[in-house]
């Protein structure tokens, strides 16, 4: 199968579980994994309309946006440490993995730095995993109301990676509860903030997602086959 053809599917797929779920595909973001793809492969993606890239790595992010224009929105979807958010705070259209006040603290600082509002989305470890990044989910609303404090920081909602599981049903309470949390933090209407984006779905896992109220899925192998 051809990228096109895996992005067509893809496409189709995301638009049955929408129907089955009362709700509309225009309203959901597939966000292309491209770790480690090619530029090639990553254009290809794009003129079939996938204009959202995620990349895990500063450092790969900084090597291939070059190549691209300014129609392209930049998601960093990986750990992201202190000291390299100033090779991207310019470059970046979404961070999903604010996890902690002293990377606030960074992003704010570059943020200020160059002169711009940063969107972010806080990222919840919903399976409690050692290996995972993220806060707890019962730590959402008083990090959200200590980021809602930033003057060039806008929160737009939450991100999660579910454990992986051969099984992606066995994922679907967390993601529910996820979906609950995400409701939650809406509803407090804190000021500075835009709560429109729930990042929650990969390749794996993401009709699960979307039928529990991702409105943004990141999914990589589905369309670029399989990576080492």
């Amino acid at each position: 199968m051809s990228i096109k053809e895996n992005i067509e599917l893809l496409k189709q797929d995301v638009k049955r579980v929408c129907e089955g779920c009362n709700r509309d595909s225009k309203d959901i973001i597939i966000v292309a994994v491209t770790k480690t793809v090619n530029i090639q492969g990553m254009k290809e993606a794009i003129e079939c309309g996938l204009t959202d890239i995620g990349e895990n790595r500063v450092q790969e992010m900084m090597d291939k946006i070059e190549s691209f224009d300014e129609s392209v929105n930049w998601h960093m979807i990986g750990h992201l440490q202190r000291n390299k958010v100033k090779y991207i705070i310019d470059k970046v259209n979404l961070i999903h993995s604010l996890d902690g006040v002293k990377l606030a603290d960074e992003i704010q600082r570059q943020s200020i730095k160059h002169n711009k509002m940063t969107d972010v989305l806080i990222e919840v470890n919903i399976g409690d995993e050692d290996t995972k990044f993220g806060i707890k989910p019962d730590e959402i609303t008083s990090f959200a109301r200590t980021i809602a404090g930033y003057s060039n920081i806008r929160l737009r909602g939450l991100m999660t990676v579910a454990p992986f599981e051969t099984e992606p049903e066995k994922v679907r309470p967390l993601m529910k509860m996820m979906h609950q949390k995400y409701i939650e933090l809406k509803l407090l209407n804190l000021e500075n903030t835009l709560i429109d984006t729930l990042s929650m779905g990969m390749s794996n896992d993401y009709r699960i997602a979307l039928e529990e109220g991702a409105t943004m899925i990141r999914v990589g192998s589905l369309i670029f086959g399989e990576r080492s």
